[in-house]
């Protein structure tokens, strides 16, 4: 498979969960003072090394601390070069890349080639355990770095050669035209020297080259950054400081905010959403964002994954009234989903809202008709799974249970089995403990299509916790990525989700909006496409 991770996975990832999970308690009142912004958090997953951090709220504060080759516009999604002066290949698989002069540390280190080729080593190295090692598994030598058991073969990837301190090469295992939009990922960020001379120290108070430093982190409380004034990219930051203050509840973050003593909640609570407009007016914001939930089949499962039963899978998935529920239940701050990816990709970059089809569209008769000719559900009824210790996904869950049973006539058949907290579900979930389908979500690591489908459904890959396998699928991803031809490829990824659409191997629900909403004290505040405001631009005052 091609390199790709388990994007920000599901609660902790996705506009709904962005709250804080296993989080300490509150915060200090008030808003931020002296051009500071205070917004709501909570607390990362794991410690802030790039290449281990994998879920938004750590994501926030990297976005914050780092730069890499490239960045993702936050207003178009386009991947422009950042530190990056140019990056040139000749057939797509053998890259050079060339950094722009002046680039430093906020240590006063200078950033270079090596800054690069010794975190990308690093965070392929198996020894060090990193969430986000399997971005790298496209680089020549990564197999030596990170064998499937057993210690490295190797102490770098062959693939990765500096050739002087602005210059470097990368070797591909295969041809993907597409690779140098991916650098915009922070697992692709540089470290200095610090990293590794003093890593208990570095995690400590760690060191970017981003417009913000680290002040101080308590866990539990919050973490102040500032405004590094010696930042020498073009995107400097607008206020400051960032105050990111931990919540254990998001409605108690609204509150405070509504209160004049938080100035940003980027999560809006299901709860307060029918009155978010009168509360907030003009400074409530409600945007597609780069996220999709689905329900995932366990085809590992030889009930689920039997021949025949895609047309069970596509019954389910048409019983479920995708409309009634985004209405009521989440205030159009959802989407019905029309296809395996999201429309903030737009039509360019491979959205395509008749991909799907009949399958997402409600049809209770044909529901009912294509599960009773796939011989019906296992056993005659089938459980849905999900952590329910975050945002609504009990009631959606009950809401599309609701939905099938009325569909299918046959009493309570679809029942709901909820998890206490999201750790335990994603241990059963990446365990392949599931019997039944269950919730994902999926935020791009990226802007592209190919990331919504091949870490989700290639073969073997990273987050394919339903385990599908599908050969002309993987064929097509395969095609797509060594396709120079940008339209092209998009033409041939979106022939490899028809594909999806007609096994349905995952149930497309809904695709999931940004929100935020701010204080009066603050202007200029936007969220990118991955739902993430865009904390060096806002203005205070």
């Amino acid at each position: 498979m091609r390199g790709a991770t388990h994007a920000k996975w599901a609660a902790c990832a996705v506009a709904v969960a962005l709250s804080a999970t296993a989080c300490g308690g509150g915060s200090d009142s008030g808003g931020g003072g002296d051009g500071i912004v205070s917004s709501s958090w909570g607390d990362p997953q794991n410690p802030l090394e790039p290449a281990n951090t994998n879920e938004v709220q750590g994501g926030k504060v990297l976005d914050m601390l780092f730069r890499g080759l490239k960045r993702y516009d936050p207003k178009t999604g386009e991947a422009k070069d950042m530190v990056a002066e140019k990056i040139d290949t000749t057939d797509q698989q053998n890259f050079t890349v060339t950094l722009k002069d002046g680039w430093k540390f906020s240590n006063d280190e200078p950033v270079t080639a090596h800054s690069f080729v010794d975190a990308w080593n690093y965070g392929a190295d198996v020894r060090n355990k990193q969430n986000n090692s399997p971005f790298f598994s496209d680089i020549v030598g990564y197999e030596d770095l990170h064998p499937e058991s057993g210690d490295p073969k190797a102490k770098t990837m062959k693939g990765l050669v500096v050739k002087d301190d602005k210059t470097f090469t990368v070797a591909l295992k295969e041809k993907f035209s597409t690779w140098p939009e991916t650098l915009g990922y922070q697992a692709f960020s540089p470290l200095p020297k610090a990293f590794f001379t003093d890593h208990a120290g570095w995690l400590n108070k760690p060191v970017g080259n981003g417009p913000y430093t680290v002040d101080s982190y308590t866990k539990g409380t919050g973490m102040k950054l500032r405004k590094w004034d010696g930042y020498t990219g073009d995107d400097k930051a607008q206020n400051a400081g960032v105050d990111l203050k931990v919540y254990t509840d998001n409605n108690t973050a609204y509150t405070d905010l509504i209160a004049g003593n938080l100035d940003l909640v980027d999560d809006v609570p299901a709860q307060q959403l029918k009155n978010v407009k009168s509360d907030l007016g003009d400074r409530y914001i409600n945007q597609p964002a780069l996220i999709i939930q689905t329900v995932v089949f366990p085809l590992y499962d030889a009930a689920w994954g039997k021949a025949g039963m895609e047309k069970v899978r596509r019954g389910i998935s048409m019983a479920i009234n995708r409309d009634e529920i985004t209405k009521q239940i989440f205030q159009n701050t959802r989407t019905p989903a029309k296809d395996f990816t999201s429309p903030a990709l737009g039509d360019k970059g491979g959205y395509k809202d008749s991909i799907c089809g009949d399958a997402c569209t409600f049809d209770p008769a044909q529901a009912k008709k294509l599960i009773e000719e796939g011989g019906g559900l296992p056993g005659g009824k089938m459980t849905l799974t999900s952590n329910v210790d975050t945002g609504s996904h009990r009631e959606w869950m009950d809401a599309v249970c609701n939905s099938i049973n009325n569909a299918l006539g046959k009493g309570p058949v679809c029942t709901v089995n909820p998890v206490g907290t999201f750790a335990d579900f994603r241990n059963q979930v990446s365990g392949f403990k599931m019997s039944g389908p269950f919730r994902s979500g999926w935020q791009a690591d990226y802007p592209l299509i190919q990331n919504f489908l091949e870490p989700l459904y290639y073969t073997g890959a990273s987050s394919n916790y339903g385990k599908f396998s599908n050969k002309d699928f993987d064929k097509l991803v395969d095609e797509a990525n060594q396709e120079s031809d940008s339209a092209k490829a998009v033409g041939k990824f979106q022939d490899a989700e028809k594909i999806l659409a007609e096994q349905m191997p995952a149930i497309p629900l809904w695709y999931q909006n940004g929100s935020a909403g701010y204080s009066d004290r603050v202007s200029d505040v936007a969220l990118n496409q991955f739902s993430v405001p865009v904390y060096d631009q806002i203005k205070v005052g």
